[in-house]
């Protein structure tokens, strides 16, 4: 399995690791509900290096992108990012992603753990004599998120860096380790959430200044269980459990996040626009809270009585709500909050109902 530049530092901290998309990742280090509670009440520090990672090169990368993805590129200036999916023709999702427009080049960046599947899916329509060139960033380029309401607080004392104005998806340039940065305010946790992309040489340098400058706020190590809770709390959809083949951007939630109606075509356009202007998705993303049951399976099916409705995408206990959370994709008529429905698994029918997402959001 790879390995984050950072292990030895997660070795030393006390990690238990886990496999994710082919990395040996921080599960947690200790007690996850503490990490948890760090990000909600001052900040965390969690290492994405694992994460899917390109730089789009060339005189021809923005209209090249611009002609097989989701949403639009062109009124971007450097700086600024937007959402974006990479869809079948049919309109299912392959890919999801965040697209960040520097001078002289786009850089790309997964939303969720599917390993190098956005890289291999947008090379195949690479086609020869495009200008344009793409970069798997995916161990060259490190990942850190700082989270919590001392995020920005600790960025501008780590680096020098004024957050506080940057909008979700946009970015500002630092120097950290000799290298240029990107600090980009990103969605991951419903808090502020802060990114730290920059050449994985300077990850270790970038990692340090980070847990110096939070010491005084109580800063802590984030594994992955503490970010699947903060996260789905957050009602925040990734890239592999709910963004893939089986979904077309709409029945996400994604409408006015992900794609664009009025760009011009792009793989799966038809089937996206016909969905909007008819309103007739078949299934819709939602929370459900489950009372007094284990963590369901992803993949666990949902019923309404004895009918089979839809599907567990992702699920984890939410300190928030005191029980266990799903995410799921039922029919569009059992997607009202509110609905009583059963999760099937081990053998048994538990109960949930449905709830308005995000589960949790900052006063």
């Amino acid at each position: 399995m790879k390995q984050s530049r950072l292990h030895a530092q997660q070795v030393q901290l006390g990690a238990t690791f886990e496999e994710v998309a082919g990395w040996e990742m921080p599960a947690h280090y200790g007690n996850w509900r503490t990490e948890y509670d760090a990000v909600r009440q001052a900040v965390g520090l969690s290492d994405l290096s694992h994460r899917g990672k390109i730089r789009v090169t060339g005189d021809d990368r923005v209209k090249w992108l611009q002609s097989v993805i989701s949403n639009d590129l062109l009124p971007l200036q450097p700086g600024q990012g937007r959402y974006s999916s990479f869809l079948t023709h049919k309109g299912k999702m392959l890919t999801y992603f965040r697209c960040y427009v520097l001078t002289d080049a786009v850089m790309l960046e997964d939303v969720g753990e599917i390993g190098d599947h956005t890289f291999t899916a947008l090379r195949k329509f690479l086609l020869y004599g495009t200008k344009a060139k793409m970069e798997n960033g995916a161990e060259s380029w490190g990942l850190l998120l700082v989270s919590g309401p001392k995020a920005a607080q600790t960025v501008k004392s780590a680096f020098g860096v004024d957050c506080s104005d940057v909008q979700p998806v946009n970015f500002v340039t630092a120097q950290i380790g000799g290298q240029q940065a990107l600090v980009i305010r990103t969605e991951e946790t419903g808090e502020v959430d802060l990114e730290i992309l920059l050449p994985a040489d300077a990850i270790a340098t970038a990692w340090t200044s980070l847990m110096q400058a939070g010491a005084a706020s109580g800063i802590k190590a984030i594994g992955s269980q503490a970010r699947e809770a903060l996260r789905m709390e957050a009602g925040i959809p990734k890239a592999g459990p709910e963004l893939n083949e089986e979904i077309v951007p709409p029945e996400a939630n994604l409408e006015g996040k992900a794609f664009s109606l009025n760009k011009g075509c792009y793989p799966g356009q038809e089937v996206v626009a016909r969905m909007d202007t008819y309103g007739n998705v078949r299934r819709k993303l939602v929370g459900l809270v489950l009372k007094d049951s284990a963590i369901p399976p992803r993949g666990a099916k949902l019923f309404s009585g004895d009918r089979e409705v839809g599907w567990v995408s992702s699920a984890t206990f939410s300190p928030q709500q005191h029980a266990v959370i799903t995410f799921g994709f039922p029919l569009r008529d059992f997607s009202k909050a509110g609905t009583a429905l059963s999760i099937e698994a081990d053998g048994a029918r538990h109960d949930a109902t449905v709830a308005d997402l995000p589960f949790y959001r900052r006063a």
